[in-house]
């Protein structure tokens, strides 16, 4: 506290007390932190947006409430220091400055002050004394409009810290201090109780709070539709075909419709409606080769028994002694009986995997040449079949499996030849050589090559055949072979026709 000397050594605000504020102790608990997380978490995607918006922009009203309150309070003393500071010139019209009581009280009560003192050219003079002792509790200076952006960004900060102590305190006597004219020399100062200042800053900023209040709705509400329409409602839709097409991924209806548009939300809905297409068309040919199972192994059942049939004429073909007869039923039974064994094993394709290989070390040489004989080769006029390898080369594999293999690389070959309308210089050509410790087979052709929609998808079931009507299973198959084998089947680039490289390496030594 201090008494009010207007013969002060210096108007100004040095050793002003200061009063700290209490910090308050708060302790969040983790439960009901728990719960708005979870409350926060259970609100739709529209219902967020809007209380997002309505807190973003009631936190820029607040950023905006404290400089304006800290301006207005500002303005409020100015005009106090103005009226003043006008009453100290209406006392300069007076002989000796003594105005009378019954003046000096409308003046006192227009400006809203106690006392009033000045200083100019150096004179301190009490204006208006007060009428008793005063106890002054907090001086206030004002200063003069600052020189540097950092000097006005310092003043700012500390009338918005006065604003707030204005509002937070009790009844004061305040002291202001201001300046009076051009030169900062010349000052007013006036002792008013705060009471009326902080009155009217609550109600500037109950009005600022209203006003804050309306703008944040209607912003909130425009930025809401705005962003509803743009973002909102087209991430719903999409939300709502997935739970759709969830429950039905055959059906072709539920596929997300494209809407055109060229942002990111239309790069969503078309890479949706994409990925839709591919599975709905997948399970469909699940679906199907299901069907298809179920019928093959059907037919599988009857095959078995006609074979089993035909096998029995053949074993009584081999009692006649016609030497034609001897030299063909041979053949005749090895060809049935590898039928029946291809029955009995033809729905292993739709199991896992193919039984493990049963390998053996043996002649790759006459396993090829059987392989041609069964499938006709060569083809007087039509189709050459050549050799090439080491008669005493050994191949470590399954015999049936490396069988079945070339069956299928052979006759895709022969196949492909064929496919040439008018060709008549046909060649398959086989050649193997050791490397180490795996075996190297080409089977090469001259045929109409591998087009480059097929290369594309040659080892997929009904997606890699290279012919009209093809499921593309024998090249399928074929891998499937070679890789239980711990091998690779591979095409290679070759200047025409094609070429199928099988490596089959030996078993791994204990």
């Amino acid at each position: 506290m201090e008494k009010f000397d207007p013969v002060q050594r210096a108007i100004t605000n040095d050793g002003a007390p200061k009063t700290d504020g209490l910090k308050a102790k708060s302790s969040v608990a983790s439960a009901p932190w728990h719960a708005v997380k979870q409350l926060w978490e259970s609100r739709s995607l529209p219902a967020k947006l809007i209380i997002l918006t309505a807190a973003f922009v009631l936190l820029a009203e607040a950023l905006i409430f404290l400089p304006s309150i800290a301006s207005y309070r500002v303005t409020w003393l100015q005009e106090r220091l103005t009226a003043a500071q006008l009453a100290a010139l209406t006392s300069d019209a007076f002989p000796g400055g003594q105005i009378p009581s019954a003046l000096r009280a409308d003046l006192l009560r227009t400006a809203q002050v106690r006392a009033i003192a000045s200083r100019s050219q150096g004179e301190r003079r009490l204006v208006f004394p007060p009428d008793g002792d005063l106890t002054i509790d907090y001086v206030y200076y004002l200063p003069p409009e600052p020189d540097t952006f950092w000097d006005g960004l310092t003043t700012r900060l500390e009338q918005a810290k006065d604003a707030v102590a204005t509002l937070m305190s009790a009844d004061r006597t305040i002291r202001v201090v201001g300046h009076s004219g051009p030169d900062r020399n010349d000052l007013i100062e006036i002792v008013i109780p705060e009471a009326p200042l902080k009155a009217a800053m609550i109600r500037y900023g109950m009005n600022i709070l209203w006003l804050s209040i309306i703008l944040s709705l209607l912003t909130a509400g425009v930025v809401y539709f705005a962003l509803s329409r743009l973002f909102v409602k087209p991430l719903t839709r999409i939300t709502s075909n997935m739970l759709r097409f969830a429950e039905d991924p055959e059906d072709q209806n539920r596929i997300m419709p494209e809407t055109g548009r060229s942002d990111e939300i239309g790069v969503a809905e078309r890479e949706l409606a994409s990925m839709q297409r591919q599975l709905a068309n997948l399970l469909t040919q699940k679906n199907r080769l299901a069907q298809l199972g179920m019928a093959v192994s059907k037919i599988n059942h009857d095959l078995r028994n006609m074979l089993a049939n035909a096998q029995l004429i053949s074993d009584r073909l081999a009692d006649l002694p016609d030497p034609t007869v001897q030299r063909f039923v041979p053949k005749l039974i090895a060809s049935l009986d590898r039928a029946i064994q291809f029955c009995n094993s033809s729905l292993q394709f739709g199991g896992v995997s193919e039984a493990a290989p049963r390998r053996e070390l043996m002649q790759l040489k006459p396993l090829v040449e059987e392989v041609a004989d069964s499938q006709g080769l060569p083809r007087e006029g039509a189709v050459a079949f050549v050799i090439e390898m080491d008669a005493l080369l050994r191949i470590d594999a399954d015999r049936e499996h490396l069988f079945r293999a070339l069956s299928n690389l052979i006759r895709n070959a022969a196949q492909a030849i064929e496919s040439v309308e008018g060709k008549t210089d046909g060649e398959i050509r086989v050649a193997a050589h050791r490397e180490g410790r795996k075996v190297v087979v080409d089977v090469m052709d001259n045929g109409a090559g591998v087009p480059q929609k097929a290369r594309e998808n040659l080892f997929k079931a009904f997606h890699g055949s290279t012919k009209k009507g093809g499921t593309g299973l024998g090249l399928v198959i074929a891998a499937e072979l070679v890789q239980a084998h711990g091998g690779s089947l591979t095409l290679v680039e070759s200047k025409a026709g094609a070429h199928f490289r099988i490596e089959l390496p030996d078993r791994p030594v204990n």
